[in-house]
């Protein structure tokens, strides 16, 4: 009876204890699980969830973290750790060994995924899995120096850059019922930007630890991320119901044997709206302006610094004004609900051309920071209202395809930016003086002929179709 007595006292003691411990446990764990159900929740709101969408969301946050860690990784090897001379020697090469090759290889990128549709899925994960064993070879090459640092750092880009296209072209197949390309595209950016601002920090503290960690980091995210890319529908790799679009104003444009086959296929199916390649050509204006503000205020800011801050903190000035631009073009973008696509490019494009003039002519640090940000979201703006052209103006049959082919562009501008950017000598109004020449030629090319697809609405479509 006394033993019983005992067992039970020993029990009833042990239950509070097992309690408080599980309720210790679930508090603890609660602000992880807490938060990945509410990152899901949003991802996958209004139908996103069934669709696939946010399946697709989530990826391309994975995509932004692992990109933005590599970024922080190499940075301190090619940038911050050697004298400025040096420094602009060392990512002149880095530009000219990882950028040019993708240069060449970029016009093949688009038709290469068009004649292999089912592969979206192995593309995406290919491209993870390629990242994450490249972190591993940089790991070794930024404590060493050797030169794997270059072919590797050029293979981390290209596959970057491939996931991009490949991206573009698999968002119009996962849209939810009643769910525009602009809000889509304004979710998937979103979830990256959000991604790349919470990796950010956390990838310079691992670089407190020695520049192989954040490279360790890079790993990991990517071999997530190749996990991920499998677990999206498999309608992502059907091609039913695709063709191929040519990236040409109307039947006029095309030469030789194309214009030929072209007019046996029904004239104009492969072709895209006149509103459509004047909104690519000013948005590869604006890639071409960012790739050249990364570069050249790069080297400006630390040869330069803000009065007052370190080279360090001057330049995460203007990457967060940028960063915070975007978002902000990007959410505006959302809301908009791509009305008037056509005016907003204008309207956003011509405001960073007179921001641009206005800091080449009076250069300070404040208005360079301005520019950023206007940049950051005329670029997010213009490439959703580019977004809502191509859902607009492109027959189904054939957006997929213009989705990659345009995304390529785009790349291939923003290379020709960073070239420009290296090349110039670090004279701020001068700079900011071809800035404003980069921004103006895609604007003064093509405001006409925006205006002038807005007062004829959405009627290309028909003429395409």
């Amino acid at each position: 009876m006394t033993s019983a007595r005992s067992s039970s006292r020993s029990a009833g003691g042990s239950g509070p204890v097992r309690r408080a411990v599980r309720g210790l446990g679930r508090a603890l764990h609660l602000p992880f699980t807490g938060t990945a159900r509410g990152i899901r929740k949003a991802t996958h709101a209004h139908g996103a969830g069934e669709s696939g969408l946010g399946k697709l969301i989530e990826l391309h946050a994975v995509n932004g973290a692992g990109d933005v860690m590599i970024t922080i990784a190499l940075a301190s090897t090619v940038f911050f750790s050697v004298p400025t001379d040096e420094a602009r020697g060392r990512v002149a090469l880095y530009l000219a060994i990882t950028m040019a090759p993708f240069a060449l290889l970029a016009p093949v990128v688009g038709p290469l995924l068009d004649r292999l549709p089912h592969g979206r899925r192995a593309a995406m994960a290919g491209s993870m899995l390629a990242r994450a064993l490249l972190a591993i070879v940089l790991s070794g090459a930024v404590v060493s120096g050797s030169v794997e640092l270059y072919p590797a750092a050029l293979g981390v880009l290209v596959a970057s850059k491939a996931y991009g296209v490949v991206r573009s072209a698999v968002v119009p197949r996962l849209l939810p019922p009643r769910f525009s390309l602009v809000k889509a595209n304004s979710r998937v950016t979103l979830g990256g930007l959000l991604a790349t601002g919470v990796a950010a920090p956390i990838g310079a503290g691992l670089q407190l630890l020695g520049p192989r960690w954040p490279l360790y980091g890079a790993f990991v995210i990517f071999m997530s991320g190749m996990v991920l890319s499998f677990q999206l529908p498999h309608k992502v790799d059907s091609a039913k119901g695709e063709a191929k679009a040519l990236l040409a104003a109307d039947e006029q444009h095309l030469h030789g044997p194309r214009k030929e086959a072209t007019k046996q296929k029904r004239p104009g199916l492969r072709t895209v709206g006149p509103a459509v390649t004047h909104a690519l050509f000013v948005n590869a204006s604006q890639r071409c302006l960012s790739g050249f503000l990364i570069f050249f205020l790069a080297f400006l800011l630390r040869e330069h610094p803000m009065s007052g801050q370190s080279a360090a903190v001057s330049l995460s000035i203007v990457g967060i004004s940028a960063g915070a631009g975007n978002a902000l073009g990007t959410a505006v973008g959302a809301w908009l609900k791509a009305r008037a696509p056509e005016i907003i490019i204008v309207t956003v494009v011509a405001a960073v051309l007179a921001v641009a003039i206005t800091a080449a002519l009076f250069f300070t640090a404040a208005l360079t920071a301005c520019l950023a940000a206007v940049a950051g979201f005329a670029q997010a703006l213009s490439k959703l209202s580019l977004d809502a052209l191509i859902q607009r103006d492109v027959p189904e049959q054939v957006r997929n395809s213009a989705f990659a082919r345009s995304e390529t562009l785009l790349q291939m501008a923003w290379v020709l930016g960073g070239a420009i950017g290296i090349a110039l000598p670090l004279n701020g109004a001068l700079g900011l003086g071809v800035a404003s020449v980069i921004v103006g030629t895609g604007w003064l090319t093509t405001v006409r002929g925006l205006l002038a697809a807005a007062r004829h609405g959405g009627q290309a479509h028909s003429r395409v179709a």
